[in-house]
């Protein structure tokens, strides 16, 4: 009995963990589901389409402006000169693992640099390219 139940517990963590070392991400699921519900034809993300929008400057700001043309690099704010923590959880594991806390930044920093909010879609292909980067 104790063998099967050493058994379970090692298949029930390595089901935990596989997605993990895939470089899964409970937030770009949901965000994945929510881009399904939007769009039937939703496919999935592009890292390369999230790419372009990490570049893409809408009057004087990027992403980039502030994280640099590196996720893997330490930031500065365009403003206050505040030092930013590396975007990529390659360089920064806290990044992308609190969903109200990606939330709040995608809020503020879509509107500050688009000046509009960022669909489903855009945030996805953003995190995509993101997690991408190592």
């Amino acid at each position: 009995m104790n063998s099967t139940l050493n058994k379970t517990s090692w298949l029930a963590a390595l089901a935990l963990a596989l997605p993990l070392c895939a470089g899964a991400n409970p937030i770009l699921d949901g965000y994945r589901t929510a881009a399904k519900q939007e769009n039937p034809a939703f496919k999935d993300f592009s890292a390369a389409a999230g790419q372009k929008l990490y570049a893409t400057k809408v009057g004087e700001l990027a992403c980039a402006s502030c994280h640099t043309d590196s996720p893997l690099a330490k930031g500065k704010h365009a403003t206050t000169n505040k030092e930013i923590l590396p975007l990529a959880p390659a360089a920064n594991a806290k990044r992308f693992s609190d969903a109200a806390n990606v939330e709040k930044w995608f809020k503020r920093n879509c509107n500050d640099v688009l000046k509009r909010a960022c669909s489903t879609q855009e945030k996805g292909d953003f995190m995509s390219y993101v997690l991408s980067v190592k």
